[in-house]
């Protein structure tokens, strides 16, 4: 599928060598996010696991790129393994620890395995963060972000797929063609809703 996408002027490909920055964009993006807040209480933690996560699987395995400091897509293609390894699970253990203290380290054990346990058998593109830093949103970086594999799935016969963690992304997702798939994701009774997205190719 990578074969299909087209990034367009302005947007570039990142590897793990930019992983700090795609980190702290994405992370900058889900600062009041509701779901990470649960689930760090604080935005050490929330950019920690960001940092980790394109760093050690997105940057090395995934398709990143960003749009220069403004905003950041981190996808893994079909085909690609997201999973955590035993050294993933302890670099998250010792940098939550130390940003957000060892509750945080039992929901993020939690939601990793709500999530693992909802992710979807068929093939599809993976989104795991869009982030567009405050400074600049409302000025369609968003949309011109996601759409480069939005368009490679459509002309690749591929869906996409996603967990929503703010019910205020709903309508940009949606006018983006994805729909809500089963009910969200509670790691736990007490958690904001994780709601599962997938996008079928048109």
């Amino acid at each position: 599928m990578k074969d299909y996408i087209r990034l367009p002027d302005g947007i570039h490909r990142t590897g793990p060598e930019d992983a700090e920055r795609i980190g702290d964009i994405t992370a900058d993006a889900f600062r009041a996010d509701p779901f990470n807040l649960w689930l760090f209480h604080n935005f050490a933690g929330i950019r920690a696991l960001f940092r980790l996560q394109a760093k050690n699987i997105y940057g090395p395995r995934g398709f990143c790129y960003s749009a220069g400091d403004d905003g950041a897509c981190m996808w893994m293609l079909p085909g690609g393994d997201a999973s955590f390894t035993i050294g993933n699970y302890l670099r998250f253990a010792v940098n939550t620890l130390f940003a957000s203290g060892p509750g945080a380290i039992g929901r993020g054990v939690k939601t990793g395995m709500a999530m693992e346990d909802r992710h979807p058998d068929f093939e599809h593109a993976y989104l795991f963060s869009i982030g567009v830093r405050p400074r600049a949103r409302g000025t369609g970086l968003g949309r011109k972000l996601i759409a480069p594999v939005l368009d490679a799935c459509d002309r690749s016969g591929t869906r996409a797929y996603l967990e929503n963690s703010n019910p205020a992304n709903t309508g940009f997702y949606a006018s983006c063609g994805f729909l809500e798939l089963g009910g969200p994701i509670h790691p736990t009774p007490d958690s904001p809703p994780l709601q599962p997205m997938v996008r079928e190719p048109r």
